[in-house]
């Protein structure tokens, strides 16, 4: 009794149909089919011949030769079929094994074997151009991987290494062959495998301690799921920073250090000239009060650039709290008596903020813009929106305009005679800090300037319909005098 045959081998619908399928090759079937196709006209021509009159010998030759014919003629018939698919077979096993250089002859006919061929060589050029654009974008990619300066790792599943550039191998210190295979818990690397995909930690390494940039991306590979990691030194980018601050500080007091010790200097030696005359001039205590006046003036305004700079320095952070909009804008206009304010009323909002420090700096806005506005004998008006889901407040005036945008927020900068410079830096910081954005610009259709000062809203806030622009007669003006 034999053996029950496994799934795998048991026959196919169309193989338990015809058995005899599964004895005989496709191309012994192909000879089969058309002998037997030619068994009629064969059998009836003989069956003629056997019952003519012919000799023998006559009717056993033709009967030979009709056998031949027909025999001869299956071959073909069998050659006909199976050379073409072998042809194919070549071709596509060639393409299969990455060789799209080999081509299938064509016939030349307009028949369905010569627009399989084309169809076939037409397939293989397009599949050796697609293979030559991914080894030139392989080589591409391989070439950046290894010359940037960003450490590269890919994990597989199972979290072990299998992709690391040279700048991963410089920061784990040691070689490709070393590293690839071993898993992240060995390398170090196994914390930065989960919890947030992008952060900043401070971590230490065979190449050097510091403070790294960390980003993790998922991506498939023969449908398993890996892990991209890439590691950014910001050692440099920090010192660099790190350098142009202290140039900016060094430079910032230099300058104001150097206002103040300069006169003070002069003014000493000129004290001591007077002290050391014998006897005293009629006018010496005078050129010595005035010069004591010198000294005292220029110790004060250091005094001030330090208290500036300290205030810029220690900041605190914002201590929010719900606060209309409406009420800090009136009593913030009402503050400035040099000249009236025009204020425009917007929709009744109210944002997150710190009061102090939303007041301070609609007061250095509404101050800069008074001060332009005299120079002129313009005006001044302020007024509030609501835009893009954020708060935005606008300070307008009709001043000369900004003559130098690019030292705007620079600190200690500044145009005015008795100005300290920190009033606008200070303010962009405040409004960053409540994760706003302070921007001044000179106005397009006359001259002036813009300030928008821009803070989020809370998320229950509704996007009300933002209202004309400041200065237009949209709704009631108040003026505060």
């Amino acid at each position: 009794m034999s053996a029950r045959p496994q799934p795998w081998e048991q026959p196919a619908a169309g193989e338990r149909r015809g058995w005899w399928r599964r004895l005989l090759r496709h191309e012994d079937r192909v000879l089969l089919l058309t002998l037997a196709a030619a068994v009629p006209g064969t059998a009836t021509a003989l069956v003629l011949l056997w019952r003519s009159g012919l000799p023998t010998s006559v009717r056993a030759v033709g009967s030979a030769a009709l056998l031949v014919v027909a025999g001869a003629f299956a071959a073909a018939a069998r050659r006909r079929v199976v050379h073409p698919l072998r042809t194919l077979a070549s071709l596509l096993e060639a393409m299969r094994q990455e060789d799209y250089s080999m081509r299938g002859r064509r016939t030349g006919e307009a028949d369905a074997l010569d627009d399989v061929l084309r169809e076939v060589n037409l397939l293989s050029e397009r599949l050796g151009a697609q293979r030559l654009s991914a080894l030139e974008a392989s080589a591409l990619l391989r070439a950046v991987m290894a010359t940037i300066d960003v450490a590269i790792f890919a994990f597989d599943p199972d979290g072990r290494l299998r992709l690391v550039n040279r700048a991963g191998e410089r920061l784990l210190g040691r070689p490709e062959t070393r590293l690839l295979g071993r898993p992240a818990a060995e390398l170090g690397l196994e914390a930065w495998l989960e919890g947030e995909p992008v952060r900043t930690e401070e971590r230490a390494f065979p190449s050097g301690a510091g403070r790294w940039g960390v980003r993790r991306t998922p991506f498939r590979e023969g449908g398993r799921r890996h892990q991209l990691l890439v590691v950014a030194d910001l050692r440099p980018a920090l010192r660099a920073e790190e350098r142009k601050a202290w140039q900016r500080l060094i430079r910032v007091l230099g300058h104001e250090l150097n206002n103040s010790l300069a006169p003070i200097k002069s003014t000493a030696a000129t004290l001591r000239t007077l002290a050391a005359k014998v006897p005293e001039a009629a006018d010496c205590r005078e050129d010595m009060t005035r010069g004591l006046d010198v000294i005292e003036k220029r110790a004060a305004a250091l005094s001030r650039f330090m208290s500036s700079y300290a205030q810029l320095a220690r900041l605190p952070p914002p201590s929010l709290e719900p606060l209309e909009i409406a009420p800090v804008v009136a009593r913030v206009a009402a503050l400035e008596t040099r000249l009236p304010m025009q204020v425009v009323s917007g929709p009744g909002v109210s944002v997150e903020a710190d009061p102090a420090q939303l007041e301070q700096v609609l007061i250095n806005l509404i101050r800069n813009a008074v001060d332009a506005a005299l120079e002129t004998g313009g005006t001044v008006a302020i007024g509030w929106s609501v835009r893009a889901g954020g708060l935005e407040v606008v300070v307008e005036d009709e001043g000369p305009g900004i003559s130098n945008p690019a030292n705007l927020f620079v600190p200690f900068f500044t145009t005015k005679p008795e100005g300290s410079g920190i009033g606008l830096a200070l303010s962009r910081q405040i409004a960053e800090a409540h994760g706003g954005s302070l921007t001044l610009e000179n106005r397009p259709d006359r001259p002036g300037c813009v300030a928008r000062l821009r803070l989020p809203l809370p998320a229950t806030v509704a996007a009300a319909p933002a209202p004309e622009a400041v200065g237009a007669p949209a709704g009631p003006a108040t003026q505060a005098d």
